[in-house]
């Protein structure tokens, strides 16, 4: 895996423009899940399964800001969803986004050079998507939820794979922005 670390853009900026760049990335993520949800729904797909375009800006912060940044985009973007879409999908949004960024930190630390950005990224789809089946199986207490498992980790795969694809195709775009 290329080394991120290089480019790190916190070690070059003030904390207010780390602050300005973070609103930014949180305005962009916004605009990508705005995105996302104009697009058709495809007959056949699972109920609930999203593309996690915002997941991009999440990836992008964690890779170029730092951890506190991309915790703190994903917390503000649970509170945007609490006020627009209510209490559940905030609990998913936050669930989802915190285990995700969790777990792909994680994985950067124990795993270094030896991963991927689609290896990471499809961690963090994957384990997003476990946070939210962890919340969901949590409200739904008496429906039996594990059938949806297997569908919900194949769907992170796939989606890790695109954020990823995604990723690397941005980067040239995300790093003007700086």
């Amino acid at each position: 895996m290329e080394n991120y670390e290089a480019y790190r853009l916190t070690d070059n900026m003030s904390k207010t423009k780390v602050m300005i760049f973070t609103g930014l990335l949180f305005a962009i993520a916004l605009i990508l899940s705005l995105v996302e949800s104009i697009f058709p729904v495809i007959p056949m797909v699972v109920p609930g399964v999203k593309f996690g375009l915002s997941n991009i800006i999440v990836m992008y912060a964690i890779f170029f800001l730092g951890a506190r940044e991309a915790y703190l985009i994903a917390i503000l973007k649970a509170i945007f969803v609490f006020f627009t879409r209510g209490f559940i999908a905030s609990a998913l949004s936050l669930s989802g986004g915190l285990l995700s960024i969790t777990c792909m930190l994680l994985a950067l630390f124990l795993l270094k050079e030896k991963i991927s950005i689609i290896g990471i990224s499809i961690i963090g789809a994957v384990s997003h998507n476990i946070g939210q089946f962890i919340v969901v199986s949590i409200i739904y207490v008496g429906i039996s939820l594990w059938f949806y498992l297997p569908v919900l980790l194949i769907s992170g795969v796939i989606t890790g794979l695109l954020t990823a694809t995604l990723l690397k195709i941005l980067l040239p775009v995300l790093k003007r922005l700086v």
